[in-house]
């Protein structure tokens, strides 16, 4: 488990992250948000010491990074894509297999794992910056850790190559593994994050189950029906709110199937019954519209 507590980094008159405290829980992916400006990447460079805190810890099932026996077989990140233009992707992994005591043999499974075992003598040169992202998930891969922190992974990925990093990141998670991932890409999280870290202005929003907060979300039932005024009268109007939007009815406060079998008990036809649910990303711009640097109107 990754335990962060207190976690303060200030520059200057600013305050970059202010006393984060949460917890990252192994055998789940937990999704970072917030928007530009949150602290997100300053927080994941403290996270593997590249940049220090004021104040505040990290710890990976007790120990901090720094105390590490073997950093790279404990926590993989990618915090960026650069690599040396003029470097193949298996003399990169090479290198860095050196520096870190692993086993050459380890750079060729990684390539494989990635899908990059066929350009692997290429020069990262030509590399599109979706390729340079697979690389750098390799780099961090290299060394079978138990933690893996991806800051952005899905820049650059088309679509196929993002539905592969979803399954590799849950299947990752499903063995045991402990992942920690940050997106813009809130629709695509939505569809594998188990638990959602959500920061603005470098402080903590909420830190919970992404079910938790996707069961708040208000359930609108839509319907369309000649007989309006009898289902009107047929609803029960206790804690219901009834809106009309041209010529259909927007229901909060009962569901699909209790206004589906009103009607079918009244006699009343619906030419229309469908029922939508807030999205998550609609969710997280309530949250974290207040503490928005760069907000658009809404």
């Amino acid at each position: 488990m990754i335990s962060i507590t207190g976690l303060t980094k200030r520059y200057d008159d600013r305050s970059a992250v202010g006393d984060l405290t949460f917890d990252v829980h192994p055998g789940r992916v937990t999704g970072f948000v917030g928007p530009n400006g949150a602290g997100k990447s300053t927080t994941m460079r403290m996270m593997v010491g590249l940049t220090r805190p004021d104040a505040g810890e990290v710890r990976y099932d007790g120990t901090q990074f720094g105390d590490l026996a073997h950093p790279t077989r404990t926590v993989g990140a990618v915090l960026d894509a650069s690599t040396h233009p003029g470097r193949t992707p298996r003399n990169h992994l090479r290198a860095m297999a050196a520096l870190s005591s692993i086993s050459r043999s380890r750079v060729d499974e990684v390539l494989e794992e990635v899908g990059l075992a066929t350009v692997a003598d290429q020069r990262a040169r030509s590399f599109s910056l979706g390729m340079r992202q697979r690389l750098a998930l390799a780099g961090a891969l290299l060394g079978d850790p138990s933690v893996l922190l991806l800051d952005e992974p899905s820049n650059g990925l088309d679509p196929d190559g993002i539905r592969w990093l979803r399954n590799h990141l849950s299947a990752f998670a499903e063995r045991g593994g402990t992942v920690f991932v940050s997106s813009h890409l809130i629709s695509e999280l939505a569809m594998f994050a188990d638990d959602l870290v959500v920061v603005g202005g470098g402080r903590l929003i909420a830190a919970e189950p992404l079910a938790a907060i996707m069961a708040r979300n208000e359930t609108t039932v839509v319907v369309r029906t000649i007989q309006r005024a009898e289902l009107l009268d047929a609803l029960d109007p206790q804690g219901l709110t009834v809106r009309t939007v041209g010529d259909r009815l927007h229901l909060t406060g009962t569901s699909l199937a209790a206004v589906s079998q009103l009607a079918f008990d009244h006699g009343i036809r619906l030419d229309e019954l469908t029922e939508t649910t807030r999205s998550l990303e609609d969710s997280l711009l309530d949250l974290t519209q207040a503490s928005a640097e760069f907000a658009s109107a809404r």
